[in-house]
């Protein structure tokens, strides 16, 4: 008598036998409506998943970037005595290498007002060649110019703050100083008029609401401190390499120094940001993992009801590995295609998201996305490739562990008793 013809694992049939189950007939409607919203699920957690994460993603890059754009990512401070010479510290860390911009500043708070309004402002005094190399600022100029600011007693203000004020360049602002002359009644508040010389806008609303640029010099007259700066801001081309240029910065200021980077200036916000991040991360792959569960109880509930069928197979000469196998593609098949229809989706909708929100806030007459409240003025999505993948292999990964016990039990069912009870 001949050996039985093994077929090898994953055969045509085993194809055939669990594409046939995944199309449920009328009466086992109730396991095809399961199999439906395990789809359903997968689909949208691992969307919702890329979407949430991209969007989070691109809320970091942007505020980084405009945060580091505007504000160094060293800050300089004197110790022991006042910055009185600061051009040659300055000059020195601009020579470092990676650093590319050494601006010295003079910062102060004012009440910046029109005859129309009144807001509280942030005063930045700032050389000229200095304002040009923030690219933040000097390719964002939306009224006027910045072209020899240093020569007269223009000023530069945010487009936001503008607004508040209903001023234009060009027009004039009040901006008024607490701390002015001692005279014997007392402190009298600094009081000067400074004509608008330009309106910059940067995306960002609290910097577009309450920073004044000014002439360096004008701004150590206006806050009387007539050879010192309050601060030094570094840039450099790393920010991520910043504890390397701690060291080599402060060897190059020759001086006393105390270093604020920008990690430490915006510890409270970033970390925030990323517990957030976390958090959803988790919460959101509650989503895949329920998915995953009604994957488990759709099959349990199709090898009870292909008992029979399953038996037969047995007797006919299919292996358990055979029947393990059926079921097995049978569970993943709804997992695998869930898995990439929502990572097409997820990724269809970070690529339009800005489209879309703009959408919904005309179709619901309502602001979607405020800049007040968001700091940015539209809808941020980048995609990072490696978190992306982890998604999808997440995804697809639980979506296999749910077919293992029921592809288990069904290869594990005695066909005798399946016939016996049928």
């Amino acid at each position: 008598m001949s050996e039985p013809i093994r077929t090898a694992p994953f055969a045509p049939f085993e194809w055939m036998l669990s594409t046939r189950y995944l199309r449920a007939r009328r009466k086992e409607g109730f396991i095809s409506v399961i199999a439906g919203f395990s789809f359903l699920g997968i689909m949208l957690g691992v969307a919702t998943l890329i979407i949430v994460m991209a969007v989070m993603n691109g809320f970091r890059k942007e505020l980084l970037s405009k945060i580091l754009g505007l504000n160094g990512h060293l800050l300089v401070q004197p110790l022991e005595s006042p910055l009185t010479d600061w051009k040659d510290v300055a000059e020195r860390i601009s020579a470092v290498d990676g650093i590319k911009l050494a601006a010295p500043i003079v910062e102060g708070q004012a009440l910046a007002s029109s005859p129309f309004n009144a807001s509280g402002v942030l005063v930045r005094g700032i050389r000229s060649a200095d304002l040009n190399s923030l690219a933040s600022i000097a390719r964002n100029i939306k009224q006027g110019t910045i072209e020899g600011f240093d020569e007269g007693q223009g000023v530069a203000i945010g487009r936001r703050l503008a607004d508040q004020l209903s001023i234009h360049a060009g027009d004039s602002v009040t901006l008024v100083q607490p701390r002015g002359a001692v005279t014997p009644m007392g402190v009298t508040p600094r009081i000067k008029t400074y004509r608008v010389a330009a309106v910059f806008e940067i995306g960002m609303s609290e910097y577009d609401s309450s920073v004044v640029f000014m002439p360096l010099a004008e701004a150590q007259t206006y806050f009387g401190r007539a050879n010192d700066v309050t601060a030094i801001e570094v840039y450099t081309n790393n920010p991520d390499r910043i504890d390397t240029f701690r060291k080599t910065v402060t060897e190059a200021a020759g001086r006393p120094i105390f270093l604020v980077d920008w990690r430490q200036r915006n510890s409270t916000f970033f970390n925030a940001l990323q517990v957030e991040r976390n958090v959803m991360f988790l919460i959101l792959t509650l989503i895949v993992l329920v998915a995953a569960l009604n994957i488990v109880s759709g099959l349990i509930m199709l090898v009870k009801d292909k008992g029979s069928d399953i038996a037969i197979l047995r007797t006919m000469g299919a292996t358990q590995g055979s029947i393990m196998r059926v079921f097995l593609i049978t569970g993943a098949a709804i997992g695998v295609v869930g898995t990439i229809v929502g990572f097409l989706v997820g990724l269809l909708i970070c690529l339009n998201i800005e489209g879309i929100r703009q959408f919904l806030s005309w179709l619901t007459s309502t602001e979607l996305f405020s800049p007040e409240l968001y700091f940015l003025s539209k809808l941020p999505a980048e995609i990072d490739v490696a978190e992306t993948a982890a998604v999808v292999i997440m995804a697809l990964t639980l979506s296999f562990l749910a077919t293992l016990y029921p592809s288990w039990r069904a290869a594990r069912l005695d066909p005798v008793d399946a016939l016996r009870y049928e």
